[in-house]
């Protein structure tokens, strides 16, 4: 509800701060400028207002895209652990108990350790990585006994690629956000689309008062919309590691 709220109040800051900019432009502004301005500076508008649309849409699109495929990547690495488990539970002693306590390990690690780290747009450590390097190397020295074991122990092998490749995209996604560059293009637009209304004059300041305000609304809200889609496991989006507590249920 807090993110709501905060919404709201930038919202309502944009709006009164954009009503106060338009009294005193229409109170001590000419209004024959504003008309002589009015044709080329709506041309003007126009082009700035478009481009801002534009990398708006962009970036939102991309944010939820990046916001699925996390989730994607999040459920593909606890399935392929529980895949891992499930191939090597065919594995001769002692490899078979001792993939079972890591991959417990590794979930422990990942939920406990790095998912408050994800929140925070932070880098996890190497917990993760070395347990996975435990577990590479405990199913490497197996000793199968026939065709069937041999096959399963390829089998753990190849899931814990998967974990390997799933693990990289998770962390990629909670540390990508939206580049400063890119706020800032994002920030001159936004700007940029709330100057060129004042330089237009008209009879009406009501009129005038209603559609700056709906436009200072329209786009603080798309701003802050982006502000939290940026990292997936925070913000509005907030995956949670309920996939990985799920996998441990499905353990052998």
């Amino acid at each position: 509800m807090s993110i709501y709220v905060t919404g709201l109040l930038w919202v309502l800051g944009a709006a009164a701060i954009s009503s106060v900019i338009v009294v005193i432009a229409r109170r001590f502004g000419s209004e024959e400028v504003g008309e002589k301005n009015l044709g080329a500076g709506g041309s003007v508008f126009s082009i700035v207002a478009g481009l801002h649309a534009v990398l708006v849409a962009f970036i939102l699109i991309s944010l939820f895209d990046s916001a699925n495929a996390a989730e994607e990547q999040v459920q593909k690495e606890a399935n392929a652990l529980v895949a891992v488990d499930w191939a090597s539970d065919s594995l001769p002693e002692p490899v078979k108990s001792k993939v079972d306590r890591l991959i417990r390990d590794y979930v422990a690690t990942v939920v406990d350790d790095e998912w408050p780290l994800m929140r925070e747009g932070q880098d996890a450590d190497n917990k993760g990585w070395t347990t996975l390097n435990q577990l590479r190397e405990t199913i490497a020295t197996a000793a199968p006994d026939g065709t069937w074991q041999e096959d399963r122990k390829a089998e753990a092998a190849n899931q814990l690629w998967e974990v390997y490749q799933a693990r990289q995209e998770r962390l990629d996604a909670a540390g990508n956000g939206v580049n400063p560059v890119v706020w800032l293009a994002l920030l001159i637009g936004t700007g940029l689309s709330l100057l060129f209304p004042y330089l237009f004059g008209g009879p009406n300041l009501v009129s005038q008062l209603l559609i700056t305000v709906t436009l200072s609304s329209t786009l603080v809200l798309l701003l802050f919309a982006i502000y939290q889609l940026q990292n997936p496991f925070s913000g509005g989006v907030h995956i949670p590691p309920d996939a990985f507590s799920s996998a441990l249920d499905r353990l052998s």
